[in-house]
């Protein structure tokens, strides 16, 4: 595993070496956007496909139904990169992760013009801010959580763990209180819990092989969702699991096993933060005060290859991507709260996450 790694990282290195020019920065023909800021609208950010540099935004207004693809190099004339990993919104800006171009453009979320540029990482995965001049970013080629700051762009700090750099990551964030939860995915198998005060580890829990998300419910609970890693990896395999944890004792409360050969992902939360979702053959729905885990999805896949997943913080209806085949352009479903299909768009290619404005 070490040397696969090790291989790994000298591609990256080598792809970034090269990237600005293969990312085509500027100047192209712009187009201007300016959607209402009152108004609901959702990002859908298009991963590409890895080394083609063919990452995209999409921008789906949920009233009108109506999808504008390619609004990031539309509006400001250059590609947004190689691998778009994540987006989150803080402080009326647009943060967007470009993990394998090693960068986090902050976009105006009514123009989705560039207004900032964070540099000087190797594989960003998650932006979370904690003030605002403070911000956590992971990367999954490195166990320090780099501290920046989104005003002026900076690099501030990092959060050390004991974690090594051929095997070390960090990945999603919660937050709690003063506190952040993140997941080590790659090749791991724990949580931590890092003081923002401090930007130090105050304690960490094993919770099974590749904790791959995690979601706060209305009790604040911390939910994680384990995939198991896979068959023949060197770091193990088991089922998946469903553990809940109290954020304060960092103990598990509550834990149900998948059957063996389960592929679940992408835990979610409902708008009211007591109903759970994630991917597995379709989408799956359980009640936080469930006993055990569902026997069938509660939307059935029925042929798709379903990827990303979200929930619309205002009304509670469902969105899930499907990723067709990994090549070409993916498509959105949403759903009502009850299961109905309401509406169906094209976006751009492997569709995997999803933000609210």
């Amino acid at each position: 595993m070490k040397i696969l790694r090790s291989l790994l990282t000298a591609v990256l290195a080598m792809t970034l070496a090269v990237l600005p020019s293969c990312m085509k920065y500027g100047p192209s023909e712009e187009e201007e956007f300016n959607v209402d800021p009152s108004g609901e609208g959702l990002f859908i950010i298009n991963e590409g496909n890895y080394m083609y540099g063919n990452a995209s935004l999409s921008y789906y207004d949920p009233v009108t139904k109506h999808v504008e693809n390619e609004v990031f190099v539309r509006s400001n004339g250059f590609k947004l990169g190689d691998v778009a990993q994540s987006m989150t919104m803080a402080d009326g800006i647009g943060w967007v992760v470009v993990n394998n171009s090693g960068v986090i453009f902050g976009i105006d979320p009514t123009t989705f013009k560039e207004v900032r540029r964070i540099t000087g990482f190797t594989s960003p995965r998650y932006f979370r801010m904690i003030s605002p001049t403070k911000a956590y970013v992971t990367q999954i080629w490195d166990p320090r959580v780099f501290v920046v700051n989104p005003v002026t762009c900076e690099t501030t700090g990092y959060v050390t763990t004991d974690m090594d750099y051929d095997s070390g990551s960090t990945e999603m964030m919660v937050s709690y209180g003063r506190y952040i939860i993140t997941n080590c995915w790659s090749f791991q198998n724990r949580i931590l819990k890092i003081d923002t005060g401090s930007d130090s580890v105050v304690k960490s829990l094993v919770v099974g092989i590749q904790p791959e998300s995690m979601v706060m419910d209305c009790n604040d609970k911390l939910w994680v969702l384990t995939d198991g890693g896979f068959k023949d990896s060197d770091y193990g395999y088991e089922a998946p699991k469903l553990l809940r944890i109290d954020p304060d004792t960092f103990r598990i409360e509550q834990s149900f096993s998948f059957p063996d050969g389960t592929h679940a992902s992408r835990l979610t939360v409902s708008a009211e933060g007591d109903e759970l979702f994630w991917l597995d053959n379709g989408v799956c729905k359980m009640s936080t005060d469930a006993t055990h885990l569902p026997v069938r999805p509660f939307i059935s896949r029925e042929g798709t290859l379903f990827y990303g997943l979200t929930i619309n913080p205002v009304n509670g209806e469902i969105y899930v991507s499907d990723a067709v085949d990994y090549v070409q352009s993916g498509t959105v479903l949403r759903y009502s709260q009850d299961g109905e299909l309401l509406d169906t768009f094209n976006v751009g290619i492997n569709p995997g996450s999803f933000c609210w404005r």
